[in-house]
Formats: structure tokens, C-alpha cells, sequence
């Protein structure tokens, strides 16, 4: 996980990145949550070596920035905004002027948050201080998705995180080995836009 990024900046300005689902977890365990139907509320931004690499991906996580702190002044968005977008502080792949950052701030602070910000599902949600390594949450993972006998997108995820975590490139191989079943099973149930994340992690090694 890249550690370079100001991530200082957010912690000391008290701004929420992070959150656990709201959703009633269909089994609690010491380390976390499992959810069999899975949960989109769980935004947890910056927790992978993936850079922001698009304008659409830099509007979505200040959208989930502002989602998740909603008492932040207008003037105070814009310098977060402005933190976020300085390519020195590690968050973003490419320069972006200040005309385009004022106009995807107004953009985002203009929205209607009534309804959450689009986020992906999620069946496996650690507690940040449950204390397991990256090992221990893969077997944790693997015994999950084997009991389950059917794997889909959202395990498929789970274990590309974990991989990434380990700093080790993701293969399909090794997805396929840690969930107990067959490279073809991966490529059938991955799609086009786990295809995407999994070349995106693996360019930030």
C-alpha cells in the first residue's frame, strides 16, 4: 500500500475516508463482518496502491469525501479538493488545472446526496483493527468463498485487495488457487471491469 500519500493531511483535518456498513451483517466475527448478499456501504478510499488515473474516478471519491462529511464548509471542501489534486501528495496520475478542479468541485458540492454514492459490493469487510495480517484475512477469505461453493465478482474482489495488499501482482492463477477452483471459473465470473482494477493494482506494484 503506497504510504506516500499525504494521508496526514487527512487524518488531521478529522476528515472520514473510511466507514463500516450500516447494513445488518448477515454473520459477525471477531475480525469483521460477512455479508451473503454483500453491502454497498462500505467506502473505503485510499486503501490500495491504485491512484486516481481518470477525472471521473477524482469526481467520484470527492463525491464519497463530501458523502461522508457533510459538515465540511464549501472553503474547506475546495482545499481538500486542491490537496487531493496536487500530484506531489501521491493521490492523483496526472496534472489537473485549477479551472478544471474549481468547476469538479462546484460539480460535486452542487449534487443531491440523498441517495449514497454509487460504490462497488462488497461480502467481506475487515474491522481496520481486528489485528490479522494480510495471510491470516486470505484463508479467512478462501474457507468463506469455499463454503459459499460459487464464486462471483464480489469474492473475486475481495481476494484481488488482499493479493494487492501482500504487494504481490494479481494473476488469475493465483486468484483462481486462494478461492479453490478453476482459472476458468475466474475468467468467467470476473468481467470486463475487474479486468480493469486488477491492470490498474497491478501498475501501481
Amino acid at each position: 500500500m503506497s504510504q506516500n500519500r499525504n494521508m496526514d493531511y487527512l487524518n488531521r483535518k478529522q476528515i472520514i475516508y473510511r466507514t463500516i456498513p450500516q447494513d445488518k451483517p448477515t454473520k459477525i466475527f471477531d475480525w469483521g463482518y460477512y455479508y451473503e448478499d454483500g453491502t454497498n456501504d462500505c467506502y473505503d478510499l485510499f486503501r490500495s496502491r491504485a491512484k486516481i488515473t481518470t477525472y471521473k474516478s477524482l469526481k467520484w471519491h470527492l463525491l464519497v469525501l463530501w458523502y461522508l462529511n457533510p459538515t465540511l464548509e464549501l472553503k474547506d471542501f475546495k482545499e481538500l479538493a486542491n490537496m487531493l489534486c496536487h500530484k506531489a501528495n501521491e493521490f492523483v496520475t496526472f496534472n489537473i488545472s485549477q479551472e478544471m478542479i474549481d468547476k469538479i468541485v462546484q460539480d460535486v458540492y452542487m449534487m443531491d446526496l440523498e441517495y449514497p454514492p454509487k460504490n462497488r459490493l462488497r461480502k467481506i469487510i475487515f474491522d481496520p483493527m481486528c489485528g490479522l495480517d494480510t495471510d491470516e484475512k486470505l484463508k479467512i477469505v478462501g474457507q468463506l468463498v469455499g463454503r459459499s461453493r460459487k464464486v462471483n465478482k464480489y469474492d473475486i474482489y475481495d481476494m484481488m485487495l488482499l493479493i494487492n495488499d501482500r504487494s504481490e501482482k494479481i494473476t488469475i492463477a493465483k486468484i483462481a488457487k486462494l478461492c479453490d477452483c478453476t482459472p476458468r471459473t475466474i475468467y468467467r465470473n470476473m468481467g470486463d471491469d475487474l479486468r480493469k482494477e486488477k491492470e490498474l493494482l497491478n501498475s501501481e506494484l
